[in-house]
C-alpha cells in the first residue's frame, strides 16, 4: 500500500462515523425505536453480507428495508415469498421476444436490496434459486451469465409463529446468512411516537446520504482494517466453544447444542467487529466489538437438542453462557 493509499484511507476511515451516524438519524426520522436492528442492517450492508431478520407481522420490516434504500439511493425490490413461488419468479425467464428470437427478461432479484418476504413460505428449490444468486452474486439462465448489481444485499424475514405451510431453511442455507436478527415489540414511548407520526396527514421519507460508489468505497475500508492477533484468537475460541464433543467446547454446549458454528462464523464475527470499531470511531476492533455482533452472527448457527428444546434453553441463552 502506497503512502498516499493509507492516507486516503485513513480520510475515508475518519469521515466513517459521522456519515454512519448522520445515516442512523435519517432513518430513524422514519423508523421509530429499534436502534439496535437499523444498527445491525447496516452491519450486514456495509459487511457486504445478508442478513435474516426474525418477527412477528406488522413490526414494519418492509418499511425499514425500503428506508434503508432511499436513504443509500439503492435499487429496492420486494420478494413475497409463497407456496407457487417458482425459481423463475425470482431470477427472470428466458422469453420469446417479436422476432422471434430469446431474450432474458430480469426478475426482482436484479436490485441492490432486496427483501425476501417470508423465505420460509416457499419451497427449497425456490428458496436455493435465491441462495444460489446471493452466494454467486450473479444468475446463469440457459447457459448465459448475468450479474447481479453491486452492491447486492438480501433481508429475508421469517415470521416465527405460524409455523404451519412452512419450509424451514437448512443449516447450510442459514450459514449463507451473516446476521439474523431479532426484532421485538416496540417499548411504550416508541409506539406512541409510532401511532402519533403514522396517523397524521404527512409522512416522513428518508433522504439520500449515502451513494452506491461510497458503498463500495466503505466495504473496502471494512475489509482492509487491521485486527491484531489476540482478537483473532478471541474469536477462534469463542467459535470452537459452540462445538459439542471438541476439546474447546463449553460445558453447556456440551450439554444443550447438537452442532456448532463453522469457519464462516468466524469471518463475519471478525467484518462484523471491523464496522463496529469503525462506526464507533475506532480503527482496530477490540473483543467488545466481537461481543457486540456475537448474538446476531452465532444465534442460527447453533443447533439445539432435544434437552435444549424441552428446558426452554434458546441459542441466545447459549450465546450467553459462551460470552
Amino acid at each position: 500500500m502506497g503512502k498516499s493509499e493509507l492516507m486516503n484511507d485513513i480520510q475515508i476511515a475518519e469521515n466513517f462515523e459521522p456519515a454512519i451516524r448522520n445515516l442512523k438519524r435519517e432513518i430513524g426520522k422514519v423508523i421509530i425505536g429499534q436502534d439496535a436492528v437499523v444498527d445491525a442492517v447496516l452491519t450486514a450492508i456495509f459487511c457486504n453480507g445478508h442478513a435474516l431478520l426474525v418477527g412477528v407481522p406488522g413490526l414494519a420490516k418492509t418499511l425499514l428495508v425500503r428506508t434503508v434504500a432511499q436513504s443509500l439511493d439503492l435499487s429496492f425490490s420486494r420478494i413475497q415469498f409463497t407456496p407457487d413461488l417458482m425459481p423463475g419468479d425470482i431470477t427472470g425467464n428466458e422469453i420469446l421476444d417479436e422476432e422471434r428470437k430469446f431474450r432474458f427478461l430480469k426478475g426482482p432479484v436484479f436490485a441492490n436490496i432486496i427483501l425476501a418476504d417470508e423465505i420460509n413460505r416457499t419451497p427449497p428449490k425456490t428458496q436455493a434459486a435465491l441462495l444460489e444468486a446471493m452466494q454467486e452474486r450473479s444468475v446463469t439462465t440457459a447457459g448465459v451469465h448475468h450479474e447481479l448489481p453491486d452492491p447486492f444485499f438480501v433481508l429475508a424475514t421469517q415470521n416465527p409463529i405460524e409455523q404451519e405451510g412452512t419450509y424451514p431453511l437448512p443449516e447450510a442455507q442459514l450459514d449463507r446468512f451473516m446476521l439474523n436478527i431479532i426484532l421485538d415489540y416496540p417499548a411504550f414511548a416508541e409506539e406512541i411516537q409510532i401511532l402519533k407520526s403514522t396517523t397524521g396527514d404527512a409522512g416522513e421519507s428518508a433522504q439520500k446520504m449515502i451513494s452506491a460508489p461510497e458503498i463500495r468505497q466503505y466495504q473496502q475500508l471494512v475489509r482492509k482494517v487491521p485486527v491484531t492477533d489476540n482478537v483473532f484468537e478471541y474469536v477462534v475460541n469463542l467459535v470452537q466453544k459452540t462445538r459439542p464433543g471438541t476439546t474447546g467446547a463449553h460445558p453447556f454446549v456440551n450439554d444443550y447444542v447438537s452442532y456448532g458454528a463453522g469457519p464462516r462464523a468466524g469471518q463475519f464475527l471478525i467484518l462484523g467487529a471491523k464496522y463496529h470499531a469503525l462506526s464507533h470511531g475506532k480503527f482496530s476492533p477490540d473483543m467488545d466489538d466481537v461481543r457486540a455482533v456475537a448474538k446476531d452472527v452465532l444465534r442460527h448457527r447453533l443447533v439445539r437438542n432435544y434437552k435444549a428444546e424441552a428446558e426452554g434453553i434458546s441459542n441466545d441463552d447459549v450465546v450467553n453462557k459462551i460470552l
